[in-house]
């Protein structure tokens, strides 16, 4: 990486500071477009509407301000468990919340809304997963004394594997969440927040194929180092239990795919080098345009300073910035960027495979087995180097595999990956999409659950990206959540239309 930002911090070496939550939020980041953060009391007093189709709700799962309610709890009461047979596809540690969302007059206030990072990356997931496939999602809901009876029914129709746990003892996790004209939104915790770590997870929902977190990188370091050992331990014991031994599990044991989205407080330079350190562990990081730019120390965050639209060049150089900084790992960077869509980065490289030598024995019509190998390459006898020695023959002894066949390496380059992909509702769509958005919160960590399952099932990362744009689609169209209901053939449809076809319709338009 050349002498940028990132290499700056790490000469300095100095202890990290450690930055608490803002009660003050720009959608497209944590500066204010124009002029100094708006505050709770000016928001109560202005309206607006916000454009940013990807902003995330803010779960701030560690650093956040507002107290912190205890993590375990004797008092809870597991009113819906998940069966330790079913498969689950996605997980995520985000947190559930109750919204209440201000707007100005004369817009009235929407009160007990599904909120948080969890609730709306699992609808993410769960968009792209009728039944029985539903039961694949899985997350967690703390209910305390005061959750609201209709928002149990909601969850219940969604019919996935939420872990409900209920205690009377304590409220239920609830925002503040506010609007103004300049595009800007304020929260705050109005009740203790319950943060959620990998104890919460019951052995199946440790088994997932794909884990949504939401933290600070130290956490991300923290969580992610649990959660392979909890998995793991978890996974040998299941096999023992049925009579296996350790090392058939560890032969079947399998990793997660870790989908990692920082969380807003803790994206400044300060930071960087504790973001970089944990990149080798996730294998998502999904940060939005204005937290990539405030990671770089760009207060403009990555915008275009006359329009206040994300900078697609500025995105692009500070994904190059980081991806360079650790050059020979695997992750992908997926940067959100509002109504400009998602730019999705990836490093190339070259992967090894073993094969055996490429002489191969055409005349040799034994079994199947042997004439599948590779013909094994006579030792020379002769002594001294000649201009026509083939040295790995002359290496033959050393490079010889139990079956004693020659084996080497054959290099596949990967090409990388660098590419724009369009918001749902943006380039391209055929009509009015300022008609279409009503309220982005969630819209983020909603496309991070639809990328998360895709990956899961083995989709291509672009053809997650998609996903993503499709389930934020239908976040953003209302304040809260889509309604669920089936069509006249009996089909799910959310607000009226079927994913799939909307999907269908995305992939056409991007040529995916």
């Amino acid at each position: 990486m050349p002498p940028t930002l990132l290499g700056r911090v790490r000469a300095r070496n100095r202890p990290q500071t450690r930055f608490l939550a803002q009660t003050t939020v720009n959608p497209r980041g944590h500066h204010a477009k124009d002029g100094p953060a708006v505050t709770e009391v000016e928001l109560r007093a202005r309206d607006g509407k916000q454009e940013d189709t990807h902003t995330k709700h803010l779960d701030m799962s560690s650093e956040a301000d507002g107290p912190v309610g205890q993590e375990l709890d004797s008092a809870d009461q597991i009113i819906q468990h998940v069966p330790p047979t079913q498969q689950i596809d996605f997980v995520t540690l985000g947190m559930f919340i109750i919204d209440d969302i201000e707007f100005l007059l004369p817009k009235p206030p929407a009160h007990n809304i599904l909120g948080g990072a969890g609730t709306y990356s699992a609808l993410g997931a769960r968009l792209f997963s009728p039944p029985p496939l539903s039961q694949t999602v899985g997350w967690i809901v703390d209910q305390g004394s005061d959750f609201p009876h209709h928002l149990t029914d909601q969850i219940n129709a969604w019919q996935t594997s939420a872990l409900i746990r209920r205690n009377p003892s304590r409220l239920t996790t609830r925002g503040w969440n506010g609007y103004d004209a300049a595009e800007r939104r304020a929260f705050r915790y109005a009740t203790p927040k319950r943060r959620l770590t990998a104890d919460d997870l019951t052995p199946p929902l440790l088994q997932a194929k794909a884990i949504h977190l939401i933290c600070s990188p130290l956490r991300c370091q923290e969580l992610v180092n649990s959660l392979l050992a909890r998995r793991r331990e978890a996974f040998l014991a299941s096999k023992r239990d049925a009579g296996g031994s350790d090392a058939d599990a560890e032969a079947e044991y399998t990793r997660p795919l870790i989908i990692w989205e920082p969380v807003p407080d803790l994206c400044v330079p300060g930071e960087l080098l504790n973001c970089t350190n944990t990149l080798p562990l996730v294998d998502v990081c999904s940060p939005n345009h204005a937290e990539l730019a405030s990671f770089m120390g760009d207060d403009k965050g990555a915008a275009n300073p006359t329009t206040g639209r994300p900078d697609p060049a500025a995105v692009e150089r500070y994904s190059e910035q980081l991806l360079s900084s650790m050059p020979l790992q695997s992750y992908t960077l997926v940067v959100r960027a509002g109504e400009a869509g998602c730019y999705v980065a990836r490093n190339g490289g070259r992967r090894k495979k073993m094969v055996g030598s490429s002489n191969h024995n055409d005349n040799n019509n034994n079994s199947s087995s042997s004439s599948s190998r590779k013909k094994k390459t006579p030792l020379l006898k002769e002594h001294g180097l000649r201009p026509d020695m083939d040295l790995e023959a002359l290496f033959a002894n050393l490079l010889r595999d139990e079956d004693g066949c020659v084996a080497r390496e054959e290099i596949e380059m990967d090409p990388g990956l660098g590419r724009w992909l369009p918001a749902y509702y943006g380039t391209g769509y055929q009509g009015d999409a300022s008609e279409k958005v009503v309220d982005p919160t969630g819209g983020g960590n909603t496309f991070l659950g639809g990328l998360a399952v895709a990956l899961a099932r083995g989709k291509t990362m672009e053809e997650a990206c998609a996903w993503g744009h499709v389930a934020a689609s239908f976040a953003i169209e209302q304040v809260g959540f889509p309604v669920l209901s089936v069509d006249e053939e009996g089909r799910e449809v959310w607000n009226g239309v079927r994913v799939e076809e909307r999907l269908a319709e995305y992939r056409e338009r991007v040529q995916l």
